[in-house]
């Protein structure tokens, strides 16, 4: 009976009190997944684009589509592969910093959640543009010229659907950098990091639809700070999370 009522009083056990093991494991799935849903990012979003986009010519950019459709294939598994991921992605996060602001991992998780019915929406116009550019049966009503312009229109609502997109990509590494630094079992200088890059993916975003005549000054900058979420990836990967919290400054043990 007393150790019954004993019991019914101990705290309930959080990543904290479990093993350091068992927070290490969870961090290296989140590096696991967060690589696999990014790795192939360059290749769907900006090796791609570049091989397949002539600024201002329709018929040019319907052309290589239809000549690289297969790669224009392969860049949709891509993108559709990162979405799926990211879903687990913000699941394994959230069981990873749940112990630390368990709000704040809530955030994290539902931002991820928010940027990826947007991208699956901008994969339905990448279809579309293999579908008129690939399709002959169905589409002799319309002369080479239109269907070349619905699908140079497609192509372009893509990227402008990925801007929209971005804007969460670099919202959900606000909360994400604040957890790590936050957290102690992740070094300081990585979650500043994640800030950094989180602001470089907004301001890329806002410029390219606010202020599109100023990107080319501004986005490389923007996306240079981008490269700041690879370290939290690279940490969690090989060495996952420390085995204990970091004592904050000024803390006795």
């Amino acid at each position: 009976m007393t150790q019954a009522y004993t019991n019914s009083f101990d705290p309930p056990t959080t990543e904290l009190t479990k093993p350091s093991e068992s927070r290490k494991s969870c961090a290296r799935r989140v590096g696991v997944l967060y690589l696999l849903a990014c790795i192939g990012a360059p290749f769907a979003l900006l090796y791609i684009p570049r091989r397949l986009f002539v600024a201002g010519d329709a018929s040019a950019t319907a052309d290589r589509i239809r000549e690289l459709a297969t790669m224009m294939r392969m860049g949709l598994a891509v993108e559709l592969w990162s979405c799926v991921l990211i879903i687990f992605v913000a699941i394994a996060l959230y069981r990873l910093f749940e112990d630390v602001d368990r709000r704040l991992a809530a955030v994290t998780a539902v931002l991820m959640w928010v940027a990826v019915p947007i991208q699956l929406v901008t994969l339905v116009f990448t279809i579309a543009s293999l579908t008129l550019t690939t399709s002959d049966t169905y589409l002799q009503a319309f002369s080479k010229e239109q269907v070349d312009a619905l699908a140079y229109l497609f192509f372009r609502l893509h990227a402008r659907g990925l801007e929209v997109a971005q804007v969460f990509w670099g919202l959900w590494l606000f909360p994400w950098g604040v957890l790590a630094i936050r957290s102690g079992f992740i070094p300081r200088w990585i979650g500043a990091a994640e800030l950094l890059a989180g602001f470089g993916y907004v301001l890329a975003s806002a410029v390219a639809i606010v202020a599109p005549q100023a990107a080319g000054a501004v986005i490389p900058f923007a996306m240079a700070l981008g490269v700041g979420e690879l370290p939290m990836s690279v940490w969690l990967l090989i060495w996952g999370a420390r085995d204990q919290r970091i004592k904050p400054p000024g803390a006795t043990s």
